[in-house]
């Protein structure tokens, strides 16, 4: 997309993407860095600068310690995902990045509610935690803090389910994803 005061013609997909419009196209991006400082800075500030918003970013390191994937997840037209992707190839720390199909893919999510129940809302609290296989991870007299993991999808249903109790606070961790079978992601 073009820089301000530029004569850059514009593509109407380039300003949708820019424009904060939701394709309906999720991209989870898994991305191989060399683990060295600055790295996500880099990398988040390409995106920033494209004019995508990231949904959620995860960072680890990898089965070789020089190493961290990153996963990101966001929203965007499959053409702009194609020019980031050419520009983070271009930074000297990025190793191998993959455009995850979701067919081809496991993602989980890691979060921690902390609910509000006494009473006989604890039963119900504790009722809905089994169905979803949430671990009580701590209780108080008032509150539960329940440990959840699984898709998003999973996750978000959770916290419908929960929120009409009173959400006293929330954390997730965002998405991380691998491959399925054989093939490296």
């Amino acid at each position: 997309m073009g820089e301000p005061a530029t004569s850059e013609i514009l593509s109407l997909d380039d300003l949708e993407a820019a424009g904060g419009i939701r394709t309906g196209r999720k991209h989870i991006l898994s991305i191989l860095v060399e683990n060295k400082p600055g790295v996500l800075t880099r990398i988040a500030g390409l995106f920033a600068r494209r004019g995508f918003n990231i949904d959620t970013l995860a960072v680890g390191p990898t089965e070789d310690e020089r190493f961290s994937r990153i996963t990101l997840t966001l929203d965007g037209a499959i053409h702009p995902i194609d020019q980031v992707t050419k520009q983070l190839h271009k930074l000297i720390n990025v190793l191998k990045i993959r455009d995850l199909e979701p067919g081809e893919t496991l993602s989980r999510e890691l979060a921690l509610f902390k609910i509000s129940a006494d009473g006989h809302a604890r039963t119900e609290v504790m009722q809905i935690c089994e169905i979803f296989r949430a671990k009580i991870v701590d209780v108080t007299r008032r509150s539960v803090v329940a440990e959840i993991t699984g898709t998003c999808d999973k996750v978000d249903a959770f916290e419908a389910l929960v929120r009409p109790f009173g959400l006293i606070e929330m954390a997730r961790t965002g998405e991380i994803a691998i491959s399925r079978g054989r093939t490296e992601t």
